[in-house]
């Protein structure tokens, strides 16, 4: 039998591999072209020699330090409300959920620099939240570290809701159904049974929601200012060093492309692997 099979497959024909149309292969090769040679140019330029002096310097490592710390705080903060918010649209219907998604999606479409006009509007100290928190607790969060988590976060929300929601509407709802009829409350359902479902879709979610924290520049710049030491992260250190000093500015680029890079093929298999 084994033989026979054999000499099937060998007297079938060859597949030939369809040919690429020139009309089609010339733009994809100036596309990539066009997404790949940036990043060959900041690559060429940076100054290597250098590189370990300049990453050791105070304002690099100022900038470093308050980037990560003030993303890390908002992926945390996004997972406390997204995670939740990301469940309420896969598993409640409700009237209006539709625009609620829209809604919740509106930040990845909206210019940054609005959102930062919007939260200035809404938590500075004359705003519809911000001159309530003034008066009552004397808390301020313009031009605070506490403002760049917040605007942050505003711009990094989406990311997560849509990979939690994505991941949530992918699980069975048999095993939620199963821990129901065997007595577990809502709550008890969700954390020992959801949570572990969609742990992986979460993991991911809260990595991109990190990344694009880590990246953030319009909303930060309108509502939490360019202070060194307190808000300025190292997208806006990026954009002070270019008036005075580009190879810092390149040295600070090269640490973003690297985690963006690292971001992405540790993610690969799951937003942009392919077979």
């Amino acid at each position: 039998m084994r033989t026979r099979d054999t000499a099937a497959r060998a007297a079938r024909p060859a597949r030939r591999r369809p040919r690429v149309p020139l009309a089609l292969l010339l733009p994809a090769g100036l596309g990539l072209l066009f997404l790949v040679l940036p990043l060959v140019g900041l690559l060429a330029r940076a100054p290597w020699t250098t590189l370990p002096q300049r990453l050791a310097q105070p304002g690099v490592l100022t900038a470093l330090r308050l980037s990560l710390q003030t993303a890390t705080l908002a992926t945390l903060l996004c997972v406390l409300l997204g995670v939740p918010l990301a469940w309420l649209l896969a598993r409640v219907e409700f009237p209006g959920r539709r625009l609620v998604r829209a809604l919740v999606t509106v930040p990845l479409v909206l210019p940054p620099v609005v959102g930062g006009v919007a939260l200035l509007l809404v938590f500075g100290r004359r705003g519809l939240l911000g001159s309530w928190l003034d008066a009552t607790f004397g808390v301020t969060l313009p031009f605070t570290t506490a403002g760049v988590v917040l605007a942050e976060a505003f711009v990094a929300m989406p990311f997560l809701v849509i990979a939690v929601e994505g991941a949530l509407r992918g699980a069975d709802p048999r095993y939620e159904e199963a821990a129901a009829t065997l007595g577990a409350g809502r709550w008890t359902t969700f954390t020992h049974v959801t949570l572990p479902l969609v742990a992986p879709g979460v993991a991911a979610g809260a990595v991109l929601c990190w990344a694009r924290a880590l990246g953030e520049f319009g909303a930060t710049i309108t509502f939490a200012g360019n202070y060194p030491g307190r808000t300025q992260t190292m997208p806006l250190a990026v954009y002070l060093a270019l008036e005075t000093d580009l190879p810092a500015a390149i040295v600070l680029s090269l640490i973003l492309l690297t985690v963006s890079v690292a971001i992405l093929a540790g993610l690969r298999d799951r937003w942009v692997g392919a077979p």
